[in-house]
């Protein structure tokens, strides 16, 4: 299957906000009610206008079909290593298995690689066994435990 990937454009929102509405296991809360896309656009907006943040949507036939997100960092850690972030990791549920993630996250790791990161790395919900199984063919490697408080 041949897939694309570019930068997010702002007319992409309404699409990828889609996309996350249909994923329940996540359980954001997101929604394609049009009272939440201005938030959404917000958000777009304040990423888009990053040096750090990247959104990018994978294209099959002009459709989008999955998404990503890079954040871009330095630690002071570790003699001030870059490193690159993946998020908000998406493919359209009627296209999974088709290659799409695939594509998306070896986007990612070249990425990295062309900023100079010295390593890739993202966070998995615990109840996404598939998509750990996914990561691991992929060549990551689980490396510590995630902890959040919601605020």
């Amino acid at each position: 299957m041949k897939v694309s990937i570019r930068t997010a454009r702002r007319e992409d929102v309404p699409a990828l906000v889609r996309l996350f509405a249909d994923d329940t296991l996540g359980s954001h809360g997101d929604t394609t009610d049009p009272s939440a896309l201005p938030a959404y656009l917000a958000a777009f907006d304040w990423i888009d206008a990053s040096l750090t943040n990247t959104i990018f949507v994978a294209e099959h036939d002009d459709q989008v079909v999955g998404t990503f997100q890079t954040v871009f960092g330095r630690s002071l850690s570790n003699r001030g290593e870059a490193h690159l972030t993946v998020a908000a990791v998406q493919t359209r549920t009627d296209m999974r298995g088709r290659g799409i993630g695939e594509a998306m996250m070896r986007y990612a790791i070249e990425r990295g690689r062309e900023l100079g990161a010295c390593q890739v790395k993202l966070t998995s919900n615990l109840a996404r066994a598939d998509a750990h199984r996914f990561y691991r063919r992929l060549g990551f490697e689980q490396s510590h435990a995630g902890f959040r408080i919601v605020l």
